[in-house]
């Protein structure tokens, strides 16, 4: 029976794809072998020895810490693209919202007083302060071309715009599935230089944070509008505030009010609103769920942000998945025990990814408790689970 720890409330949606018969859930349970999160924060938490891979139902992994649990031989998964799609439907709204500047509109629709004859009239005196502009025509840069930025960009295109993108690490896949005249900038200065509007869809990292600059933003077209719906900090909001005072930047639309953003008449935050919709986190939880159950059952890794991709099909024979430093010999040190315990290894497969491998191995039976320990104990192994036949 696999123990799940949930540190906020999954949808019902990931949690059905853990079989009871296998599986305990709860969020409050002793040596967890897994723990499911969205939001909470674990920097601060103790982490059971017991627990072997922690699965976060979203797409960023800033609450998690990373780099501790790979030290410790603990798989950190996340659902990239399980949101896309809500996330691109916010950032076409924002740019809709940005360009007939509905927030300042509805603001003012909601401030009119009298009957209804004043009303109407104050609406023919008012509405022009509030022209805005159309999308087709203008051009929009896409800076971060993964499962959200391919999806901003293709739908940009249905709705008549052209799209410029920028990401140095974009995938095989990823590019396969963006449409054919998207533009490609050579850099971010590139891609500001031509963009009447410019999305941001990266992971806030050391490199990213602040990437939009004072110096950066006068790169930019007089009258751009700027969305950010991925991460706060990768905009200089005190840079950003000084544009629009000035009159270069038009708008920014954003998911991250602060109070030096949230009354300013020309931007338009909302309260973190990219993955909320219930489909999102259904698909979210779906995702993790599987790759946890995946993990714990046959150490598949798919959608890992710390450990190699790796997946050996189960056919006969009893499997073990052996993590460990990434460093030489330790195939010939663990395949050496496995000999001398009269195991046959009838098929393994090694990946690795920096510091940390992943090992894959079916031997002709079960591995002995001793060679296990044994297994162990040998410098760089971080852990040793036997799964079974």
């Amino acid at each position: 029976m696999f123990k799940i720890q949930t540190l906020n409330n999954i949808s019902v949606a990931g949690l059905d794809r853990l079989p009871r018969d296998r599986y305990e859930v709860a969020s409050e349970i002793t040596h967890p072998d897994a723990i499911l999160v969205r939001s909470a924060k674990m920097h601060d938490l103790v982490i059971p020895d017991s627990v072997q891979a922690i699965g976060r139902a979203g797409a960023g992994t800033n609450n998690i810490p990373v780099p501790a649990m790979t030290a410790r031989g603990i798989v950190v998964f996340n659902a990239p693209g399980a949101n896309a799609n809500a996330v691109k439907e916010l950032v076409i709204a924002g740019m809709l919202i940005a360009a007939r500047n509905i927030g300042q509109a509805w603001h003012f629709a909601r401030g009119l007083q009298g009957d209804d004859a004043a009303i109407n009239q104050a609406v023919e005196a008012g509405k022009k302060q509030f022209v805005g502009f159309e999308l087709p025509g203008r051009t929009l840069g896409v800076i971060g071309l993964g499962a959200i930025g391919v999806k901003v960009a293709n739908a940009a295109r249905a709705l008549g715009m052209k799209v410029v993108g920028y990401d140095p690490t974009i995938t095989v896949q990823r590019a396969w599935q963006l449409a054919s005249d998207v533009q490609p900038a050579l850099s971010i200065d590139d891609l500001l230089s031509r963009s009447d509007f410019v999305t941001f869809h990266v992971p806030l990292t050391n490199e990213t944070r602040h990437m939009i600059t004072a110096e950066r933003l006068k790169i930019l077209k007089k009258g751009a509008v700027l969305l950010n719906f991925s991460r706060d900090g990768i905009l200089d909001d005190d840079a950003v505030v000084t544009a629009l005072d000035q009159g270069h930047l038009y708008a920014y639309c954003c998911d991250f009010p602060s109070n030096l953003l949230k009354d300013h008449p020309r931007v338009v935050t909302l309260p973190h609103l990219g993955a909320s919709t219930a489909e999102a986190e259904d698909n979210c939880a779906v995702m993790v769920a599987d790759q946890v159950r995946d993990y714990l059952e046959d150490g598949t890794v798919a959608n890992s942000v710390n450990f190699p991709e790796i997946n050996l099909p189960r056919n006969s024979g009893y499997r073990m998945a052996i993590v460990n430093s990434n460093v030489p010999n330790m195939v010939g040190q663990i395949s050496t025990d496995l000999a001398a315990a009269g195991l046959n290894i009838l098929d393994m497969l090694n990946r690795s990814r920096g510091n940390v491998a992943v090992t894959l191995i079916d031997v002709n039976d079960r591995c002995p408790d001793a060679t296990v320990a044994q297994l162990r104990g040998i410098e760089g192994v971080l852990s040793v689970r036997c799964l079974g036949n």
